[in-house]
């Protein structure tokens, strides 16, 4: 498996549209699982939930463990998450009341980053951006 190093939301956006770009949309949807489904998810944030929305809503704000939950069932995605916890290496995390439609591959190294994965076969291509020198 080959990965690229991201955060939550560009790691998801990577996975789901196989762009980072599109990490703004993703973090969107996702507040508004939130926003939508607040009895689902309160329970386990440890703040004030309007202040955590408010936080969430912020490009570069690190998504958790509940933003995962939020994106899975939002996306209908069984996320499989890698992790450089010993006792934890995979979790599964999987969308409440829906059958998962597809299945997304990250990567967590605690406290760091998260990565998208892809098997060497499914990598994406990516177009490299023309430079334009001025001279």
């Amino acid at each position: 498996m080959l990965c690229f190093l991201l955060l939550q939301f560009r790691a998801l956006a990577d996975q789901i549209f196989r762009n980072p770009d599109y990490h703004k949309h993703v973090r969107k949807a996702v507040v508004k699982q939130l926003k939508e489904f607040r009895k689902h998810y309160e329970g386990y944030v440890p703040m004030e939930y309007k202040v955590y929305l408010k936080k969430m809503k912020r490009s570069g704000e690190w998504g958790d463990h509940v933003t995962l939950q939020a994106a899975a069932d939002r996306f209908a995605a069984k996320i499989c998450l890698l992790t450089s916890f010993r006792d934890t290496c995979l979790v599964e995390i999987v969308p409440r009341d829906a059958t998962p439609t597809r299945e997304l591959w990250l990567s967590f190294w605690c406290e760091v980053h998260y990565n998208s994965l892809y098997a060497v076969e499914d990598l994406p291509t990516r177009k490299t951006k023309k430079k334009h020198w001025l001279f």
